[in-house]
């Protein structure tokens, strides 16, 4: 669940860990606020390869090893990111239900951390999906009161799930104040004219 800039912001450290092979992104969620509706707590996300080898239970280990670290820039190639979700859905169309593990995300949860591990291309496609949400999150009918609006699911980058049936949807959510939040293609509330005004 995010708004705008945050589904955005996902969006972008999606098609980063995309990238390459050895990238491994870190966004602390903890602190997130808790959702009255879904049970559970807030956790942190990793997203990374499954090649590099990094196990979800080495999490702690690794989080006491993290220094402070240095900001840096990074930018993303949206038409690599889209080519490459491209190819991802392009292979989930034609065998969607023989898809290798290789072409799915694969999450596990350890440490108050959920890891999806998967590959260039379930990312990249992930990564369109988080851009399309942030895109049409804001046009749904509900978003202008505050509610939460249902936009896209990872769920089919998923494996098929064996017994408990695992979802991964995407929400949208517009920032507070919501008297300020208008819809695209709705036009803005006139102004009052002011006493100066002719």
């Amino acid at each position: 669940m995010g708004e705008h800039d945050g589904l955005a912001r996902l969006a972008a450290l999606f098609s980063f860990a995309a990238f390459s092979r050895h990238t491994i992104v870190y966004v602390p969620l903890r602190r997130s606020i808790p959702r009255a509706y879904a049970p559970g707590v807030p956790v942190d996300l990793v997203l990374a390869h499954r090649s590099p080898g990094l196990r979800a239970s080495a999490r702690p280990e690794l989080r006491r090893r993290l220094g402070e670290g240095t900001p840096l820039t990074v930018r993303t190639n949206e038409e690599r990111t889209a080519a490459h979700a491209a190819a991802w859905e392009a292979r989930w169309e034609q065998r969607w239900d023989r898809l290798d593990a290789r072409d799915r995300i694969r999450p596990a949860v350890h440490a108050g951390t959920l890891f999806l591990l998967g590959a260039r291309d379930t990312f990249a496609s992930a990564a369109t999906q988080l851009e399309a949400a942030a895109g049409f999150g804001p046009r749904g009918k509900r978003a202008a009161e505050g509610q939460d609006v249902l936009v896209a699911s990872l769920t089919p980058h998923l494996p098929p799930s064996r017994g408990r049936h695992v979802e991964l949807d995407i929400g949208f959510q517009a920032y507070p104040p919501y008297t300020h939040f208008r819809r695209p293609g709705r036009p803005a509330s006139r102004r009052c004219p002011t006493a100066a005004s002719p």
